[in-house]
């Protein structure tokens, strides 16, 4: 096939997703958001970011097939207009309990009573694809080397506890249970913890404070195991769940966990320069989370030397999508937060 019929099949192909109805897409400000719309753009397929801010419409890419709405998960009416003419519904809008937010108000109530809202005006949407967590399935107690699957849920959570665990999954029942009975597929991603290219500055609190702290944090390092996954396949994952996922499916998506001390030296040995590797003392550690305002000994209690796995099954195959090579994901990261502060 000639070089002219490529491009004439790829402009007939943007063509037509443009003529459909458009997916929209909430939270799309967020990190995994703004990678949706990215992925979805990149197809050809018609999208609707939906944002709180849409003065941060500039962060996503600047396309004939996109349209920006305002929408808020606590009112209704900004909900209605933002589903208005969209069968298929990408779920993204969300916080972590990161910094100074309420558990309560800016976490719990913002997973929960937000999905609740939404789907109060889903009357006409035929497939929803819901952003979950590994929180969701991971329980708030759990033994050092546990492996966890797409069957384990989250049950011990509260409040007190595991506000976040306890956020997303009874986001995700709640938003079961409503699609229980009805004409609509319903898939939910279950991303660990999320690292990548950002898209603005916005995007470093919440999962890539992990990294960022390589940048601009202290010399050290915690003795703490993190499972991570890269932020362009899990948007690749929602992307692509909207055609291949089941109706009911829990994906899991995750591809690698280390130590914080490993990629300290991933980065010494790919970028050069000096990088945090040394392993700070529990004693010290413990000391220091009395003072450091996103750090708790009770948070430290249960990460400190702890590890745990999880098992993807076939989400990736399932899904189509190749994997990102972790320590990519790791320079990517780190030349991104470098670019951007």
């Amino acid at each position: 096939m000639t070089t002219q019929k490529i491009d004439l099949l790829h402009w007939l192909l943007q063509y037509m997703g443009a003529q459909k109805q458009p997916v929209l897409v909430t939270g799309a400000s967020g990190f995994i958001g703004a990678h949706v719309v990215n992925e979805l753009l990149k197809k050809g397929i018609k999208t609707r970011a939906m944002m709180r801010d849409t003065s941060l419409k500039n962060l996503l890419p600047n396309s004939e097939i996109l349209e920006v709405v305002y929408g808020d998960l606590f009112d209704l009416e900004s909900l209605k207009n933002a589903v208005d003419g969209c069968e298929k519904v990408i779920h993204c809008a969300a916080n972590l309990l990161v910094g100074k937010l309420d558990p309560q108000k800016d976490v719990i109530d913002t997973s929960v009573v937000g999905v609740e809202n939404l789907c109060s005006v889903m009357e006409n949407v035929k497939t929803i694809v819901h952003t979950s967590s590994i929180a969701a399935i991971r329980p708030t107690k759990f033994e050092n080397n546990s492996v966890f699957t797409v069957s384990n849920w989250c049950e011990d959570a509260s409040l007190k506890s595991n506000p976040y665990g306890f956020a997303k999954a009874e986001a995700e029942r709640r938003i079961r249970k409503w699609a229980e009975n009805r004409n609509i597929r319903l898939i939910t991603i279950h991303p660990s913890i999320v690292f990548g290219p950002i898209f603005h500055p916005r995007h470093l609190e919440g999962s890539m404070s992990y990294l960022k702290h390589y940048v601009s944090g202290p010399p050290f390092v915690l003795d703490i195991n993190i499972n991570f996954v890269d932020v362009r396949d899990v948007a690749l994952a929602h992307v692509n769940a909207l055609e291949l996922g089941e109706n009911k499916r829990r994906f899991l998506i995750h591809s690698s966990d280390m130590w914080m001390k490993e990629i300290g030296q991933i980065l010494k040995l790919k970028k050069g320069g000096r990088w945090p590797t040394k392993r700070l003392p529990k004693f010290i550690a413990y000391f220091l989370a009395i003072f450091h305002p996103k750090l708790s000994i009770k948070q430290l209690k249960k990460s400190l030397g702890i590890k745990v796995s999880y098992d993807v099954g076939d989400s990736w195959e399932k899904l189509q999508i190749k994997a990102y090579n972790p320590e990519d994901t790791i320079i990517d990261s780190i030349n991104s937060i470098l670019n951007h502060t």
